[in-house]
């Protein structure tokens, strides 16, 4: 992939839309990442992403808390352990909404009205293909990888039908994911987060309702979750169909067009092959997990839930370093790249360290919520004593991640993650957790923070020899140079 596209796939979310955003708008949307002071324009950056992310993750915290506290440990266990599957599926086609927002970013930004429309309408056309394939996968299959990942009996039967009705609403959640992300690429990223908030809303108050009204168990949360997937698609394409140009949506337009496809997958697919090989090593660890029983389950997916709050916070800041650094590289601003990577790395240590160490302190109230089962609480805390506490690793690998991909370099970051994160990982489960006396579930828990610490030093030192071979170099000549 060429620069060019890895440039703009980085800086889709900030630099580029909202400067085309800024010449309508009198620059109220803009940041100028070049120059200026980095960690004040960063924060602002990353503080409307953490709320989108922890919105987003509020979809699944409501099912699980509704379900956890209405309908038992095993429906918590059931619903709970069922994410890890649901990524595996999805992970590749929302991949290719990446690809989407970078393209429609592109000729959003050259004015070229006549291809935007087309990436429009290949972009939604595809999204909804996405999903129906989604949601055969997800209804056929569900059943046969549960039992592959060694689901109890008690909780095999709740947690498949949970899946198929959940991936019953798969093509609205690609159309959303799709969506948002053709708003996105013009720097509106305000609508999506209030469609977000009316379907969360909804999603809770069907979740009460169905669970506590109508008693329909897991059934209830997965429905009341369709529901809100189809409520939040519908406001995506309502608003597309209102916009002017090529971004407004013709319903007799929808059709897939050739070369937008093939741009949308070269850029798209191999966020979403990481993505899928990411949640494959989680599904094994999950599988892992689910071997000492639904208490287990139950304790360590509410831990999860909470973990995910600090992860999107962290996550923000990983994001800021792909836009910084990319706008910096494409402006030959090479010396503004180190101070980047230092801000934005301690801005996630400390966002990791503060609220993954609050969360674990906090464990008993927090995991409460979605628990009143105090062995479920147990195992809750052993997760978080291990994974929150050291959470901020993570946060770093991350950012060191966003780093290289904003320099340019998105191959290597991917190789050196599926090896540090994914093999290191399975390796784990299938050595050291195999030995009698450590095979208990915070050895498994262990293999995160041991590879985030590889992995993140093995990231280090790629950054370390990639600035290495840059100094002296013409800095646009080596920018244009460094992916192909």
């Amino acid at each position: 992939m060429k620069l060019k596209n890895d440039l703009e796939e980085k800086t889709t979310e900030s630099s580029r839309p909202e400067s085309v955003t800024a010449k309508s708008k009198a620059g109220k949307n803009e940041i100028d990442m070049v120059n200026g002071p980095i960690l004040k324009k960063m924060l602002i950056f990353a503080f409307p992403l953490m709320c989108s992310g922890i919105l987003q993750l509020l979809f699944n915290a409501a099912d699980i808390i509704v379900v956890g506290r209405f309908a038992g440990d095993n429906s918590l266990a059931a619903v709970g352990s069922t994410s890890s599957l649901i990524l595996l599926l999805s992970n590749l086609f929302i991949g290719l909404s990446i690809g989407a927002n970078v393209l429609t970013a592109r000729y959003f930004g050259a004015k070229k009205e006549k291809e935007l429309s087309e990436t429009v309408h290949t972009a939604i056309s595809l999204s909804a293909i996405s999903g129906i394939i989604l949601a055969v996968l997800g209804i056929t299959l569900a059943k046969p990888i549960l039992h592959l990942m060694a689901a109890p009996e008690n909780v095999l039967n709740l947690s498949a039908l949970y899946l198929r009705i959940y991936f019953l609403g798969m093509p609205a959640m690609m159309i959303y994911n799709f969506g948002s992300a053709i708003l996105r690429a013009k720097g509106d990223t305000k609508r999506p987060l209030k469609y977000l908030t009316i379907a969360g809303i909804l999603n809770v108050c069907f979740n009460l309702f169905f669970v506590i009204v109508l008693k329909m168990d897991v059934a209830g949360v997965a429905t009341a979750t369709a529901i809100s997937q189809c409520v939040s698609a519908t406001l995506i394409i309502r608003c597309l169909c209102k916009e002017n140009g090529g971004m407004k949506l013709h319903f007799k337009k929808l059709r897939v067009h050739k070369e937008q496809l093939l741009s949308i997958i070269e850029i798209g697919l191999p966020a979403g092959f990481q993505g899928v090989l990411f949640s494959l090593s989680n599904v094994i660890i999950q599988s892992s997990i689910n071997t000492f029983g639904d208490v287990t389950m139950a304790g360590s997916a509410a831990a999860a839930n909470i973990e995910g709050f600090v992860y999107f916070a962290m996550n923000a800041f990983y994001q800021a370093a792909i836009s910084f650094t990319g706008q910096n590289v494409g402006a030959g601003r090479l010396d503004r790249i180190r101070p980047i990577m230092v801000k934005a790395v301690i801005c996630a240590a400390v966002t990791g360290i503060v609220l993954g160490n609050l969360a674990y302190l906090m464990g008993e109230q927090l995991l409460g919520i979605y628990s009143s089962s105090q062995p479920v609480i147990d195992e809750g805390i052993k997760r978080l004593a291990v994974i929150s506490t050291t959470y901020a690793i993570c946060g770093v690998m991350d950012t060191l991640v966003g780093v290289l991909r904003g320099m340019g370099y998105s191959i290597v970051p991917m190789i050196v993650s599926l090896i540090g994160v994914c093999a290191l990982r399975i390796v784990w489960i299938v050595t050291i957790f195999r030995i009698p006396e450590f095979h208990t579930v915070t050895v498994i828990y262990l293999s995160y923070p041991v590879t985030w610490i590889i992995t993140a030093a093995a990231h280090f030192t790629c950054y370390l020899l990639i600035m290495k071979h840059r100094v002296g170099k013409p800095p646009r000549k080596k920018a244009d140079e460094a992916v192909q």
